[in-house]
């Protein structure tokens, strides 16, 4: 199994890197935001990577965090969907965000990515909520105060900093998170929380 590849970047595109290591171009599919993390070509580059192996091809993929390559692992396990649609959820979403979306079970917002429909956003976020209750090493990995709070535990006291952890590996700015969540029932689910506060921000679709 190859998981990681170093070397020099020849060519990018929002779908695809060329890796020159030791004189061997390996062609590697990426997600719109591993795109836009790419060094300039000519540089040195470093990718994680999954290997598929079919019966008439291999391919490799590549992420620039190991954050990035366990989601696309969560997200291949589910059925129907391939590497490819895996991609295209994490070209329109960052890590953080996608957990946001998953526990906030905000299937409208999974939808947006091109080739999800309802049915299979719906699924997207069931399967995918069940994996996140089990493993907190996603936001953990986002944001590392959040990886000793229990997530998804139900009502109780440390829900609001579970929230509060999912909106900062989203991207948010403390300030806005305050603001989103100032005033909400810390006894409220995880979800519940995250659901209100993404509102309130205005990113409820």
């Amino acid at each position: 199994m190859i998981t990681q590849l170093s070397g020099t970047l020849v060519e990018a595109s929002p779908s695809a890197a060329v890796l020159d290591v030791g004189g061997v171009g390996f062609d590697i599919g990426i997600s719109g935001t591993t795109a836009a993390s790419l060094p300039a070509l000519g540089q040195a580059c470093r990718l994680y990577t999954r290997l598929q192996v079919r019966e008439d091809a291999l391919t490799l993929f590549g992420f620039t965090s190991k954050e990035e390559r366990t989601m696309f692992d969560r997200l291949v396990a589910v059925s129907g969907v391939g590497p490819r649609l895996a991609l295209a959820v994490l070209s329109k979403f960052t890590v953080g965000q996608l957990y946001t979306v998953v526990m906030a079970e905000d299937d409208k917002g999974m939808a947006t990515v091109p080739g999800v429909g309802k049915k299979t956003a719906q699924r997207l976020i069931l399967e995918l909520k069940s994996v996140f209750a089990k493993d907190h090493g996603l936001l953990a990995a986002d944001v590392p105060a959040a990886g000793q709070l229990p997530l998804g535990a139900g009502p109780a006291p440390s829900a609001l900093d579970d929230a509060r952890a999912a909106l900062l590996s989203m991207g948010f700015t403390p300030q806005e998170t305050d603001l989103a969540l100032d005033g909400l029932d810390g006894a409220q689910r995880v979800e519940e929380l995250l659901a209100a506060a993404l509102k309130r921000l205005g990113m409820d679709a």
